[in-house]
């Protein structure tokens, strides 16, 4: 049972049946091999699959309301489905648009956020993906509606319909065709950066009072991307796990040495506790419980290096193969990387964790 100041962090059975529906798509429809053709300038993947998991699962709308043409789900749904994004690499803009666009947009009245919901549109907060959502966001001039500046390394803006600029502390709707976006090579091709540039772009006012909702928005993102870096070393782990079994060398499973059993214990803790993590930033933050900040601090504070680990133990355990272009271990290597900076590093995470429990500062 839960009590006050409880959470619960079982997995529901509609989480579970939410999970199967996404990896049996995901297993469909996102080879490995369709994902490492992003690297040659391929990207014919990721619309086909952004629509499939937008109009056809319904999860672009996954947070939004019901009245507002959503699902009502929570960040504990959330989460799941951005488990297997991870599990899966996918390159689709689930956390840029369905999750921090959407709940910026939550705070507003007009219909681009039905637009969301639907799969009719994409949209992207404009800051740079490494934005920690308690530092200076960009500056951005505004002047009689018209938006100036330039912002570099923003995630989701090639995919993205729609802009969410921040100036003068609101929000404003601005066309992706009224922006110059020059795509950016990228360690992570999933999630390809963009820089974007507005000369005096039109700029429709969607939420007044905007600082607050923008970096709620912001923190959520954090918190439900260790759900996506939890997938990426759930990934790295069952998969190295499965090829050690088989891999033989002086005619016995390499998994069966010693030292292999000790490495691979080692990260089988670590990944369970970044599950743990994880599963408890989503659960205060669905259930906007007091906690939900510092949990989400200690969960990117934890998790985004535990993930860059799987992926380097993965490489390295899978011996040569690993090293190779054709087996999909880079790609989680990369997504662990890009991730170990997004939405703030592991150390802008550790030192605003200690001013939230008033830890005093080093002498």
């Amino acid at each position: 049972m839960e009590g006050p100041g409880q959470v619960n962090l079982l997995y529901t059975e509609v989480e579970d049946d939410l999970r199967a529906t996404v990896r049996k798509l995901l297993a469909g429809r996102c080879d490995a091999t369709a994902v490492t053709a992003l690297y040659d300038g391929d990207r014919s993947v990721v619309d086909v699959l952004w629509k499939a998991l937008a109009g056809e699962l319904g999860l672009a709308g996954l947070l939004v309301p019901e009245e507002r043409g959503g699902a009502g789900a929570t960040a504990a749904e959330a989460a799941v489905v951005l488990e297997e994004l991870g599990r899966a690499a996918a390159p689709v803009p689930f956390l840029t648009s369905a999750v921090i666009a959407t709940l910026v947009l939550c705070e507003s009245e007009g219909p681009l956020l039905g637009e969301l919901a639907s799969g009719e549109k994409t949209a992207a907060l404009l800051v740079p993906l490494s934005t920690a959502p308690h530092t200076p966001l960009p500056v951005i001039q505004a002047a009689d509606g018209r938006l100036t500046g330039t912002v570099t390394s923003v995630a989701g803006a090639i995919e993205a319909d729609v802009l969410l600029v921040v100036a003068d502390g609101a929000v404003h709707a601005v066309s992706a065709a009224d922006a110059e976006i020059t795509p950016v090579v990228s360690l992570d091709m999933t999630r390809q950066l963009a820089d974007v540039r507005l000369a005096g772009a039109a700029g429709e006012l969607v939420v007044a009072d905007a600082e607050m909702a923008v970096r709620d928005a912001l923190s959520a993102g954090a918190a439900l991307l260790a759900s996506e870096q939890v997938g990426v070393a759930q990934w790295c782990l069952e998969t190295t796990v499965a090829y050690l079994k088989e891999r033989k060398q002086f005619g016995r499973a390499v998994g069966g040495f010693q030292a292999i059993k000790h490495r691979l214990a080692d990260l089988a803790i670590g990944v369970e506790s970044a599950t743990a993590a994880a599963r408890y930033a989503a659960a205060t933050l669905a259930a906007g419980d007091a906690d939900a900040a510092v949990a989400s601090n200690v969960a990117q504070a934890y998790v985004s290096d535990l993930a860059v680990l799987a992926a380097e133990e993965a490489v390295q355990l899978h011996a040569g193969i690993g090293m190779t272009w054709e087996h999909p271990a880079h790609l989680y290597l990369k997504r662990a990387k890009a991730d170990q900076i997004a939405l703030g590093t592991a150390g802008a995470h550790r030192a605003r964790l200690a001013e939230l429990v008033d830890l005093p500062a080093p002498r």
